[in-house]
Protein backbone atom coordinates (compact mmCIF):
# COMPACT_ATOMS: atom_id res chain seq x y z
CA UNK A 1 0.00 0.00 0.00
CA UNK A 2 1.63 3.67 -0.80
CA UNK A 3 1.69 6.46 1.19
CA UNK A 4 -2.01 7.92 1.45
CA UNK A 5 -3.41 11.14 -0.67
CA UNK A 6 -4.96 13.60 1.38
CA UNK A 7 -8.39 11.91 0.28
CA UNK A 8 -7.32 8.72 1.21
CA UNK A 9 -6.55 9.97 4.64
CA UNK A 10 -9.96 11.49 5.07
CA UNK A 11 -11.84 8.61 4.63
CA UNK A 12 -9.99 6.17 6.52
CA UNK A 13 -10.38 8.54 9.31
CA UNK A 14 -14.36 8.52 8.05
CA UNK A 15 -14.48 5.07 7.74
CA UNK A 16 -13.33 4.46 10.92
CA UNK A 17 -15.35 6.30 12.34
CA UNK A 18 -18.62 4.09 10.62
CA UNK A 19 -16.86 0.71 11.61
CA UNK A 20 -16.73 1.40 15.02
CA UNK A 21 -19.57 3.95 16.49
CA UNK A 22 -19.51 3.20 19.97
CA UNK A 23 -15.89 3.63 20.64
CA UNK A 24 -15.41 6.57 18.48
CA UNK A 25 -16.82 10.07 17.46
CA UNK A 26 -16.23 12.12 14.04
CA UNK A 27 -14.81 15.53 15.08
CA UNK A 28 -15.26 18.07 11.93
CA UNK A 29 -12.93 21.04 12.95
CA UNK A 30 -14.25 24.19 12.04
CA UNK A 31 -11.72 26.08 9.81
CA UNK A 32 -11.31 24.84 6.26
CA UNK A 33 -7.86 25.75 4.82
CA UNK A 34 -7.00 28.24 2.63
CA UNK A 35 -7.95 26.46 -0.27
CA UNK A 36 -11.03 25.22 1.42
CA UNK A 37 -10.19 21.88 2.80
CA UNK A 38 -12.20 20.50 5.57
CA UNK A 39 -10.49 18.78 7.82
CA UNK A 40 -11.38 15.71 10.64
CA UNK A 41 -10.36 14.31 13.75
CA UNK A 42 -11.07 11.31 15.58
CA UNK A 43 -11.90 10.92 19.48
CA UNK A 44 -11.09 7.04 20.28
CA UNK A 45 -12.80 5.79 23.75
CA UNK A 46 -15.18 3.75 25.40
CA UNK A 47 -18.27 5.29 27.31
CA UNK A 48 -17.08 6.15 30.49
CA UNK A 49 -19.91 7.28 33.17
CA UNK A 50 -17.40 9.68 34.43
CA UNK A 51 -15.26 12.46 33.00
CA UNK A 52 -12.15 11.26 30.95
CA UNK A 53 -8.46 12.70 30.68
CA UNK A 54 -7.34 13.46 26.70
CA UNK A 55 -4.20 12.71 25.01
CA UNK A 56 -4.52 14.45 21.72
CA UNK A 57 -1.94 13.68 18.75
CA UNK A 58 -1.46 15.76 15.40
CA UNK A 59 -0.13 14.44 11.89
CA UNK A 60 0.89 16.06 8.61
CA UNK A 61 1.77 19.56 9.63
CA UNK A 62 4.59 20.03 8.11
CA UNK A 63 3.45 18.31 4.54
CA UNK A 64 6.54 16.83 3.48
CA UNK A 65 7.09 14.41 6.49
CA UNK A 66 4.13 11.64 4.46
CA UNK A 67 4.13 9.35 6.98
CA UNK A 68 2.62 10.91 9.86
CA UNK A 69 -0.53 10.63 8.65
CA UNK A 70 -0.54 6.92 8.44
CA UNK A 71 1.38 6.43 11.72
CA UNK A 72 -2.07 7.49 13.08
CA UNK A 73 -4.69 5.82 11.30
CA UNK A 74 -2.97 2.94 11.90
CA UNK A 75 -2.77 3.83 15.04
CA UNK A 76 -6.27 4.13 15.48
CA UNK A 77 -7.45 1.04 13.77
CA UNK A 78 -5.20 -1.24 15.66
CA UNK A 79 -6.76 0.10 18.80
CA UNK A 80 -10.13 -0.02 17.80
CA UNK A 81 -9.80 -3.31 16.37
CA UNK A 82 -7.90 -4.83 19.77
CA UNK A 83 -10.15 -3.43 21.62
CA UNK A 84 -13.90 -4.66 19.76
CA UNK A 85 -11.89 -8.06 19.65
CA UNK A 86 -10.63 -8.05 23.22
CA UNK A 87 -7.23 -9.12 22.04
CA UNK A 88 -3.69 -7.99 22.69
CA UNK A 89 -1.49 -6.16 20.76
CA UNK A 90 1.85 -7.16 19.20
CA UNK A 91 4.23 -4.72 17.43
CA UNK A 92 7.36 -6.97 16.81
CA UNK A 93 9.11 -7.78 19.93
CA UNK A 94 6.95 -4.82 21.89
CA UNK A 95 3.32 -6.39 22.82
CA UNK A 96 0.37 -5.20 25.03
CA UNK A 97 -2.13 -7.68 26.53
CA UNK A 98 -5.70 -7.35 25.92
CA UNK A 99 -6.10 -5.94 29.32
CA UNK A 100 -4.19 -2.93 28.77
CA UNK A 101 -6.02 -1.97 25.87
CA UNK A 102 -9.18 -2.02 27.65
CA UNK A 103 -8.20 -0.38 30.74
CA UNK A 104 -6.19 2.48 27.79
CA UNK A 105 -9.67 2.96 26.29
CA UNK A 106 -11.67 2.82 28.86
CA UNK A 107 -9.60 5.23 31.26
CA UNK A 108 -8.82 7.97 28.39
CA UNK A 109 -10.04 9.47 25.47
CA UNK A 110 -7.35 10.12 22.43
CA UNK A 111 -8.11 12.61 19.89
CA UNK A 112 -6.66 11.93 17.04
CA UNK A 113 -5.84 14.57 13.93
CA UNK A 114 -3.84 12.44 11.17
CA UNK A 115 -4.33 15.58 8.81
CA UNK A 116 -3.73 19.59 9.86
CA UNK A 117 -2.02 20.63 6.66
CA UNK A 118 -3.90 19.17 3.51
CA UNK A 119 -3.07 21.97 1.28
CA UNK A 120 0.33 21.37 2.01
CA UNK A 121 0.44 17.44 1.53
CA UNK A 122 -1.27 17.78 -1.71
CA UNK A 123 1.13 20.04 -2.92
CA UNK A 124 3.91 18.11 -1.57
CA UNK A 125 2.68 14.78 -3.23
CA UNK A 126 1.65 16.34 -6.62
CA UNK A 127 4.08 19.42 -7.24
CA UNK A 128 6.99 20.00 -4.75
CA UNK A 129 7.81 16.32 -2.44
CA UNK A 130 10.37 18.80 0.05
CA UNK A 131 7.01 21.44 0.26
CA UNK A 132 6.81 22.13 4.29
CA UNK A 133 4.55 24.91 4.71
CA UNK A 134 0.74 25.35 4.04
CA UNK A 135 -0.23 27.32 1.03
CA UNK A 136 -1.28 30.21 1.76
CA UNK A 137 0.01 33.34 -0.16
CA UNK A 138 -1.60 36.39 1.57
CA UNK A 139 1.96 37.28 2.70
CA UNK A 140 4.00 36.95 -0.14
CA UNK A 141 3.94 40.31 -0.30
CA UNK A 142 3.19 40.02 -4.50
CA UNK A 143 6.52 37.78 -5.04
CA UNK A 144 6.58 35.40 -8.21
CA UNK A 145 8.91 33.29 -6.20
CA UNK A 146 6.83 30.31 -5.16
CA UNK A 147 8.61 29.48 -2.13
CA UNK A 148 7.33 33.03 -0.70
CA UNK A 149 4.04 30.91 -0.63
CA UNK A 150 2.70 29.54 2.78
CA UNK A 151 3.89 29.83 6.36
CA UNK A 152 5.45 27.40 8.21
CA UNK A 153 2.46 25.93 10.56
CA UNK A 154 4.91 24.52 14.02
CA UNK A 155 5.92 28.19 13.98
CA UNK A 156 2.66 29.87 14.05
CA UNK A 157 1.60 29.34 17.58
CA UNK A 158 1.34 31.65 20.53
CA UNK A 159 4.61 30.96 22.31
CA UNK A 160 7.51 33.46 22.39
CA UNK A 161 6.00 34.85 18.40
CA UNK A 162 8.22 38.10 18.86
CA UNK A 163 11.23 35.45 18.90
CA UNK A 164 13.52 38.61 17.67
CA UNK A 165 12.70 40.18 21.51
CA UNK A 166 12.84 36.89 23.25
CA UNK A 167 16.18 35.40 22.32
CA UNK A 168 19.42 36.50 22.72
CA UNK A 169 21.25 38.49 19.70
CA UNK A 170 23.29 35.72 19.28
CA UNK A 171 21.15 32.69 19.66
CA UNK A 172 19.96 30.76 16.73
CA UNK A 173 16.43 29.66 16.64
CA UNK A 174 14.85 28.09 13.96
CA UNK A 175 12.20 30.36 12.66
CA UNK A 176 11.84 33.53 10.72
CA UNK A 177 9.91 36.55 9.63
CA UNK A 178 10.70 36.20 6.63
CA UNK A 179 7.87 34.79 4.18
CA UNK A 180 10.23 33.90 1.28
CA UNK A 181 12.34 31.61 3.99
CA UNK A 182 10.96 27.85 2.73
CA UNK A 183 11.38 26.34 5.54
CA UNK A 184 10.41 27.94 9.09
CA UNK A 185 8.51 31.39 8.28
CA UNK A 186 6.56 32.02 11.46
CA UNK A 187 3.63 33.86 9.79
CA UNK A 188 2.67 37.26 10.82
CA UNK A 189 0.95 36.86 13.82
CA UNK A 190 0.57 33.86 15.96
CA UNK A 191 -2.27 31.71 15.22
CA UNK A 192 -2.96 33.93 11.66
CA UNK A 193 -3.82 30.27 9.82
CA UNK A 194 -6.47 28.26 9.89
CA UNK A 195 -4.52 25.39 10.44
CA UNK A 196 -3.17 26.64 13.84
CA UNK A 197 -6.43 27.89 15.02
CA UNK A 198 -8.15 24.34 14.61
CA UNK A 199 -5.66 22.75 16.71
CA UNK A 200 -6.63 25.37 19.30
CA UNK A 201 -10.10 24.48 19.10
CA UNK A 202 -9.29 20.56 19.24
CA UNK A 203 -7.85 22.09 22.95
CA UNK A 204 -10.55 24.44 23.97
CA UNK A 205 -12.84 21.63 23.22
CA UNK A 206 -10.97 18.69 25.25
CA UNK A 207 -9.78 21.09 28.79
CA UNK A 208 -9.07 17.48 30.10
CA UNK A 209 -6.14 17.43 27.90
CA UNK A 210 -3.06 16.65 29.34
CA UNK A 211 -1.00 15.28 26.79
CA UNK A 212 -0.35 16.48 23.32
CA UNK A 213 1.65 14.34 20.91
CA UNK A 214 2.64 15.93 17.40
CA UNK A 215 3.83 13.41 14.79
CA UNK A 216 6.98 14.48 12.36
CA UNK A 217 10.01 13.49 10.79
CA UNK A 218 12.85 13.15 10.85
CA UNK A 219 15.52 12.18 13.11
CA UNK A 220 14.57 9.55 15.46
CA UNK A 221 14.10 11.01 19.02
CA UNK A 222 11.33 11.48 21.14
CA UNK A 223 10.88 15.45 22.46
CA UNK A 224 9.83 17.33 24.96
CA UNK A 225 9.74 20.74 26.50
CA UNK A 226 10.90 22.89 26.86
CA UNK A 227 12.13 24.09 22.88
CA UNK A 228 13.37 27.89 23.83
CA UNK A 229 16.04 26.90 26.60
CA UNK A 230 17.39 24.46 28.91
CA UNK A 231 15.08 23.81 31.57
CA UNK A 232 15.35 24.27 35.07
CA UNK A 233 13.41 24.03 38.62
CA UNK A 234 15.01 26.28 40.35
CA UNK A 235 13.62 30.03 39.64
CA UNK A 236 10.17 30.23 38.81
CA UNK A 237 10.51 33.88 37.81
CA UNK A 238 13.08 32.95 34.70
CA UNK A 239 10.07 32.09 32.50
CA UNK A 240 9.10 32.73 28.85
CA UNK A 241 6.41 35.08 30.21
CA UNK A 242 8.80 37.68 32.14
CA UNK A 243 10.02 40.12 29.63
CA UNK A 244 12.64 40.63 31.94
CA UNK A 245 14.49 38.53 30.31
CA UNK A 246 13.74 39.13 26.87
CA UNK A 247 17.25 39.13 24.77
CA UNK A 248 18.45 36.36 27.04
CA UNK A 249 17.23 33.05 26.10
CA UNK A 250 18.52 30.58 23.74
CA UNK A 251 22.27 30.13 24.49
CA UNK A 252 23.40 26.29 25.39
CA UNK A 253 25.07 26.13 28.51
CA UNK A 254 24.93 29.88 29.59
CA UNK A 255 23.77 31.28 33.37
CA UNK A 256 21.52 33.95 31.89
CA UNK A 257 18.23 32.07 31.34
CA UNK A 258 17.09 28.73 31.82
CA UNK A 259 13.37 27.84 31.19
CA UNK A 260 11.39 27.27 34.60
CA UNK A 261 9.75 23.66 34.50
CA UNK A 262 8.03 22.21 37.76
CA UNK A 263 10.33 19.07 39.14
CA UNK A 264 7.46 16.93 38.96
CA UNK A 265 6.76 17.99 35.63
CA UNK A 266 10.08 17.65 34.39
CA UNK A 267 10.34 14.29 35.61
CA UNK A 268 6.90 13.16 33.78
CA UNK A 269 7.94 14.62 31.01
CA UNK A 270 11.23 12.68 30.88
CA UNK A 271 9.79 9.17 31.76
CA UNK A 272 6.91 9.29 29.06
CA UNK A 273 9.65 10.14 26.67
CA UNK A 274 11.52 7.06 27.60
CA UNK A 275 8.53 4.95 27.92
CA UNK A 276 7.55 6.23 24.11
CA UNK A 277 11.77 5.16 23.23
CA UNK A 278 11.54 1.99 25.17
CA UNK A 279 8.41 0.87 23.14
CA UNK A 280 9.79 1.76 19.84
CA UNK A 281 13.20 0.02 20.68
CA UNK A 282 11.21 -3.37 21.78
CA UNK A 283 9.88 -3.78 17.87
CA UNK A 284 13.01 -3.95 15.66
CA UNK A 285 15.64 -2.52 17.97
CA UNK A 286 15.37 1.00 16.67
CA UNK A 287 16.97 3.38 19.30
CA UNK A 288 15.10 6.29 19.64
CA UNK A 289 16.50 9.28 21.85
CA UNK A 290 14.55 11.53 24.84
CA UNK A 291 15.67 14.73 24.93
CA UNK A 292 14.49 18.29 24.96
CA UNK A 293 13.34 20.18 22.13
CA UNK A 294 16.23 22.87 22.79
CA UNK A 295 18.59 19.99 22.49
CA UNK A 296 17.71 19.34 18.60
CA UNK A 297 17.63 23.49 18.00
CA UNK A 298 15.84 26.47 19.48
CA UNK A 299 12.98 27.51 18.55
CA UNK A 300 9.82 28.88 19.39
CA UNK A 301 6.11 29.23 18.18
CA UNK A 302 5.83 25.62 18.03
CA UNK A 303 2.65 23.20 18.97
CA UNK A 304 4.59 21.30 22.06
CA UNK A 305 5.85 24.43 23.70
CA UNK A 306 2.30 26.40 23.14
CA UNK A 307 0.06 23.79 24.86
CA UNK A 308 1.97 23.64 28.21
CA UNK A 309 2.31 27.19 27.82
CA UNK A 310 -1.20 28.08 28.50
CA UNK A 311 -1.12 26.98 31.68
CA UNK A 312 1.35 29.38 32.82
CA UNK A 313 -0.61 32.23 30.49
CA UNK A 314 -4.10 31.23 32.31
CA UNK A 315 -3.88 29.21 35.36
CA UNK A 316 -7.68 28.59 34.80
CA UNK A 317 -6.31 26.09 31.65
CA UNK A 318 -5.03 22.75 32.38
CA UNK A 319 -1.99 21.69 32.43
CA UNK A 320 -0.60 20.20 29.06
CA UNK A 321 2.36 18.21 28.62
CA UNK A 322 3.52 18.33 25.21
CA UNK A 323 6.00 16.22 23.40
CA UNK A 324 6.97 16.18 19.41
CA UNK A 325 7.93 12.56 17.54
CA UNK A 326 10.27 13.10 15.38
CA UNK A 327 10.44 9.57 13.23
CA UNK A 328 13.01 8.24 10.90
CA UNK A 329 15.63 8.94 9.22
CA UNK A 330 13.96 10.50 6.27
CA UNK A 331 10.83 12.40 4.85
CA UNK A 332 9.67 9.47 2.23
CA UNK A 333 11.24 6.26 3.18
CA UNK A 334 10.34 3.63 0.38
CA UNK A 335 7.05 2.02 1.55
CA UNK A 336 8.43 -0.79 2.62
CA UNK A 337 10.34 0.72 5.68
CA UNK A 338 7.45 3.09 6.64
CA UNK A 339 5.77 0.05 6.94
CA UNK A 340 8.21 -1.21 9.75
CA UNK A 341 8.09 2.78 11.24
CA UNK A 342 4.61 2.70 11.56
CA UNK A 343 4.85 -0.43 13.65
CA UNK A 344 7.73 1.32 15.66
CA UNK A 345 6.25 4.64 16.90
CA UNK A 346 2.72 3.18 17.29
CA UNK A 347 4.20 0.27 20.06
CA UNK A 348 5.72 3.96 21.26
CA UNK A 349 2.87 5.95 21.15
CA UNK A 350 0.57 2.93 23.18
CA UNK A 351 3.49 2.40 25.40
CA UNK A 352 3.22 6.09 26.05
CA UNK A 353 -0.43 6.41 26.70
CA UNK A 354 -0.10 3.70 28.96
CA UNK A 355 1.94 5.68 31.06
CA UNK A 356 0.11 8.24 31.56
CA UNK A 357 -1.59 9.16 34.62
Amino acid sequence: MPYLNIVEVESAVASLSTAYPGLTQLIALPEPSVEGRLAHALQVGAPAPFPKDCVIMLGGVHAREWGSCEILVHFAADLLEAYQGGTGLGYGGTTFTAEQVHDLLQRLNLVLFPLVNPDGRRHSQTVDPMWRKNRNAAYSGGSTNPACIGVDLNRNYDFLFDFATAFAPTATPQVSADPCDQQVYEGPRAFSEPETRNVRWLLDQYPRTGWLVDVHSYSEDMLYNWGDDENQSDNPEMNFHNKAYDGTRGIPGDVAYAEYIEKPDADSAVLLAERFCQGVNGVRGRTYQPMSGFHLYPTSGTSDDYVFSRHFVDPGQGKVLGFTVEWGTSFHPPWAEMEKIILDVDAGLLAFCLSTT
